[in-house]
């Protein structure tokens, strides 16, 4: 499951360094102004093109599936048609499902049974897409600071990998899952981007009310779009994804310098 729109940049991020997965401490302070603070993952605290990065997901989901009788095409055509039908959830099931009974309907019910390879795919292939990837240490230092403010950090990515998934792009990101109070993933999802019902389900999960939260990504439509619930909102601009060319004058934007002198 991945999305594939096109990116302005990639943040010159350096594809060989390494990134932690431990929680680092960092000694910039800041004093501040929200509560709470969401944030994107894919393109805003770890720097990606989404075409590379979906290029190589794919290739390597194809290449482990191929001795189950997948045939690469039509199988990525499949986890597509599978990630439209979680974009599309009406609340009704959990992504996770929304996404199997599609999967199933291309493939049959007995593709069900091979859940556990897919899930094995992503505990011993899916770290190597992470050369797709780049990596910022500001990333983990802005974290830090906020979390030494005593802000609590939420992880709104669009949920439409598996937990474990999610998890190793935090760690790609020099993050660790405990760094957020909450990260969205498709077992605890009932909705995705750009809903707005998938921002009233974390604000419910998490028990704050929308006007005393930030949300801060790269994507124009789908993370700026919290501010239609009452939210303020930071764009994100060094990997920059406008797919309608709206005008961004409207948000608050730049990098995560720019956002911690935002916040404070």
């Amino acid at each position: 499951m991945a999305v594939g729109s096109k990116m302005r940049s990639i943040g010159s991020p350096d594809f060989n360094k390494k990134s932690s997965a431990k929680c680092t401490a960092f000694k910039i302070e800041v004093t501040m102004r929200y509560k709470t603070i969401l944030f994107d993952l894919d393109g805003t605290l770890l720097p990606m093109d989404q075409d590379v990065f979906v290029k190589t997901y794919f290739g390597m989901l194809a290449k482990t599936l191929a001795p189950r009788g997948y045939e690469p095409e039509k199988l990525i055509k499949a986890v597509w048609s599978g990630t439209g039908a979680m974009v599309k959830n009406d609340g009704s099931k959990l992504n996770e499902q929304a996404f199997w009974d599609r999967f199933c309907e291309i493939f049959g019910e007995s593709a069900r049974a091979d859940e556990p390879h897919f899930a094995r795919f992503y505990e011993e292939v899916f770290d190597n897409v992470r050369v797709s990837c780049g990596h910022t240490p500001k990333a983990a230092e802005v974290i830090s600071a906020l979390k030494k403010s005593g802000a609590t950090l939420a992880l709104a990515t669009n949920p439409i990998f598996p937990a474990i998934a999610t998890e190793k792009r935090i760690a790609w990101a020099g993050l660790c899952k405990d760094d957020f109070k909450l990260y969205t993933t498709y077992e605890n999802s009932h909705y995705c981007k750009p809903s707005l019902k998938y921002y009233e389900e974390i604000l419910e999960k998490l028990g704050v009310d929308a006007r005393d939260c930030l949300m801060v990504g790269n994507d124009v439509s789908e993370d700026m779009v919290a501010h239609k619930l009452g939210m303020d909102v930071f764009l994100l601009t060094n990997c920059l994804i406008n797919k309608n060319g709206e005008d961004i004058s409207l948000y608050p934007s730049g990098s995560f310098d720019d956002l911690l002198e935002y916040v404070k």
